[in-house]
């Protein structure tokens, strides 16, 4: 397990922070907006999971439940413990399955453009599945992907961000052609391919979850769908907060991590109006119209990954 952890002795702030990321990401992906604004505050960890970035996998990593073990064999050998969970897309299922299998170690959650429920038609995007085929998705992965990948990464990035801007060092600072080397790719789709059997298994349970829960989501969203996911963890989790976003896409923590930073401070004891804060966001995004040729969701995955 590749990680960074960011102790923050004799910090007034939040509780130890654990953050999640998404599919086609690493990371970086949270540690660039969000670690400056935790510095000192709150300790923190982040880390690559499995197949990602820089941490190794194998047969037994696949799985969300797998890769909630690892988070607490980790917090275990690092003795962080009852955490704040921050997922992003993807990593919000590992962040749901984290909560219900280690609710005492679970502070509170924020949920970022969940990936948590199934959704109409469970497709996903052409190219996970196609990886995901014996054979012939490793000569894909090792051969035309990374090339085809390359050719597209920054538009395809764009269309994640869409209908905010992306930063024009979003690549760089978030490390993202690193999905696109043959196992990280393929770590990937495998990830993403058994997602929509992850939901159908453990969306039921959500019931269950018992720590406290803000779930951050834009209304323009091309990733994932908004209304199933966002709204059916709003439904499932008792007491959850919902901060609804208009003209919010798919970055949250990149587009608002003021926004990520105070939610995580409310679900730490501290008196904080994620509503208002959230009108300042919207506010301040009202007239973003990146990314017009980029599609609505059509699948879990268009145009990038979750």
């Amino acid at each position: 397990m590749h990680y960074v952890h960011v102790p923050a002795p004799g910090a007034s702030g939040p509780p130890a922070t654990v953050f999640i990321h998404g599919a086609s990401a690493n990371l970086n992906d949270q540690m660039a907006p969000l670690r400056p604004l935790l510095q000192g505050r709150s300790e923190m960890l982040f880390f690559d999971r499995p197949g990602h970035g820089w941490s190794g996998r194998n047969g037994g990593h696949a799985s969300q439940a797998q890769q909630a073990e690892l988070i607490a064999a980790l917090m275990d050998r690092l003795g962080i413990g009852p955490a704040i969970v921050v997922g992003h897309s993807f990593g919000c299922s590992v962040a749901a399955a984290f909560a219900l299998a280690y609710p005492e170690r679970t502070r509170g959650l924020v949920f970022l453009s969940a990936a948590t429920h199934p959704w109409p038609g469970g497709r996903t995007s052409w190219y996970y599945h196609l990886t995901s085929v014996p054979v012939v998705g490793w000569l894909f992965s090792e051969t035309i992907a990374s090339l085809a990948g390359m050719l597209r990464v920054k538009a395809a990035s764009a269309c994640v961000f869409a209908p905010n801007r992306m930063p024009p060092d979003y690549l760089q600072r978030a490390r993202i052609p690193l999905v696109l080397r043959p196992g990280a790719f393929r770590a990937n789709a495998e990830d993403v391919e058994g997602l929509y059997r992850f939901t159908v298994a453990n969306a039921p349970r959500y019931r269950e979850i018992v720590a406290p829960a803000i779930i951050v989501s834009g209304d323009a969203d091309t990733v994932v769908y908004e209304e199933v996911h966002s709204l059916g963890l709003a439904r499932d989790i008792a007491g959850a907060e919902l901060v609804w976003i208009r003209n919010l896409g798919h970055k949250p923590d990149w587009v608002a991590p003021e926004l990520v930073v105070a939610a995580i401070d409310k679900l730490s004891g501290r008196s904080v109006d994620l509503q208002a804060i959230a009108r300042t966001v919207e506010s301040r995004i009202a007239d973003d119209a990146f990314g017009r040729r980029c599609q609505p969701t059509a699948a879990i995955g268009e145009p990038f990954g979750v």
